[in-house]
């Protein structure tokens, strides 16, 4: 088995970042797609993917929650990564000389203040890594890109200001996924259980579904719920709580769980991870 872990984005991403932190033992696989670090997995061209589900301060990643019941992959570990926006230059190249930085749109509309207090114009571009890659090879000083320091490091790019980002706490959550499930691990770790589901076509369903949540005493940390194939009618609900489906009020907050819904599909069970607290 090939010891890798794919992830999506050029190296120097974020995801770059989440794999190097959590796997420091595993050669990073960059993907051009979250499709493609799933399929990457699959066929065993990688062990592990790891894919972003959603952000302190921009909420759910799109298409992952929607992606993941059909990937046939499970989750064995959460990944936490603080989001530390850079402005990354030319080698050389003083901060006033820089008059345009790009990045994706999303890390553009993180760093307002900087920008505007340094007069710097925002180009989007079509990611983090990618960004400073073309910062790199277009060779004009007056452009910067906003972009992780491994990345710096990838493309030989100098770090101009460091932490740049509006908000102090900015984190995204990772998952990494494995063609198996691990349900073994128990001692001396807080277990999450994520998994999705459809309600019954009944009145007050879903308020009665999670009620065994809450007679159990099983703490659900997320709650979230989307549309399947494009209906309006049929929505399916995407959940985290705090335990193991082993543990006896776990299992019978999911027993009642199933009692009022159409399908229930474990998605993982894992650690919690230390990151869980920031925020």
């Amino acid at each position: 088995m090939t010891h890798r872990i794919a992830f999506q984005g050029e190296p120097g991403a974020y995801s770059h970042q989440a794999c190097r932190d959590a796997r420091p033992d595993m050669e990073a696989m960059p993907c051009r797609t979250f499709e493609d670090v799933i399929d990457a997995v699959k066929s065993g061209r990688a062990e592990l993917g790891m894919l972003p589900v959603e952000n302190s301060t921009y909420g759910r990643v799109a298409d992952i929650h929607s992606l993941l019941p059909d990937s046939g992959l499970h989750i064995i570990d959460e990944a936490f990564v603080r989001v530390h926006i850079n402005l990354l230059a030319l080698p050389g190249t003083p901060l006033a000389e820089v008059k345009n930085a790009i990045s994706h749109t999303v890390l553009l509309g993180q760093c307002q203040d900087f920008l505007r207090e340094y007069g710097i114009h925002r180009i989007t571009g079509a990611d983090t890594a990618g960004s400073a890659k073309h910062v790199a090879e277009k060779g004009d000083p007056s452009l910067a890109a906003l972009a992780s320091e491994l990345a710096g490091e990838i493309y030989g790019l100098d770090v101009l200001a460091r932490h740049i980002e509006d908000q102090s706490n900015n984190t995204t959550r990772f998952l990494i996924m494995s063609r198996e499930p691990d349900y073994s691990r128990r001692a001396g770790a807080n277990m999450m259980t994520t998994f999705v589901f459809e309600v019954r076509n009944i009145p007050a369903a879903l308020y009665k579904a999670m009620g065994g949540f809450a007679t159990n005493g099983v703490n659900m940390t997320k709650l979230e719920s989307y549309m399947v194939g494009g209906s309006f009618t049929a929505t399916q609900f995407y959940a985290d709580i705090e335990g193991h489906p082993e543990d006896r009020n776990v299992r019978l907050a999911m027993e009642e769980l199933r009692y009022f819904t159409n399908d229930v599909t474990i998605l993982g069970v894992y650690p919690a991870a230390r990151g869980r607290d920031v925020g």
